[in-house]
């Protein structure tokens, strides 16, 4: 792994957080959290074909879709059901709160998945270390929920 790729994917989710302060916002301007989503996606979609059209000047061939399994679409409806997530839970749990929970979960399924090689990832086992680190992060996890309590606050 590179210096440079590690710090293009830590720059990916720290804009993520952003992302859902943005998105609650945009829902609470257009009068409705449901319709931010959209507009997210317009925006998206047209920078997509920008920054593609940009880096690779030719229209991507149409018909490999046709080869593509029902389950390789599922992941526009899983950033669907994500940004939608965000725009609404981010504002009642609280930005921070949102982002621990999505983080942890995103940890140990990610883990699950390079262990098994699920969807036909290379393996990449758990082993006791990787085990620990997890096992550290959903401490806090509880940690900061522990925290968030007010009477656990500290007096200053």
């Amino acid at each position: 792994m590179t210096i440079r790729f590690a710090l293009w994917a830590a720059l990916a989710g720290g804009l993520i957080p952003i992302m859902a302060v943005l998105n609650a916002r945009l829902g609470k301007a257009l009068g409705e959290a449901f319709h931010a989503p959209m507009i997210l996606f317009v925006v998206a979609f047209t920078a997509s074909v920008v920054v593609g059209l940009c880096t690779k000047p030719v229209m991507p061939h149409f018909g490999g879709l046709l080869d593509a399994r029902p389950i390789d679409w599922m992941g526009g409806l899983i950033v669907c059901f994500y940004v939608l997530s965000a725009t609404l839970l981010a504002p009642k749990l609280g930005v921070g709160n949102f982002i621990m929970f999505a983080v942890v979960a995103q940890v140990i399924i990610s883990a699950v998945i390079d262990h098994f090689g699920f969807l036909g990832v290379m393996v990449r086992e758990i082993n006791a270390l990787r085990l620990l680190g997890i096992a550290m992060l959903v401490l806090g996890l509880v940690i900061t929920q522990i925290a968030n309590k007010p009477e656990n606050s500290l007096p200053l």
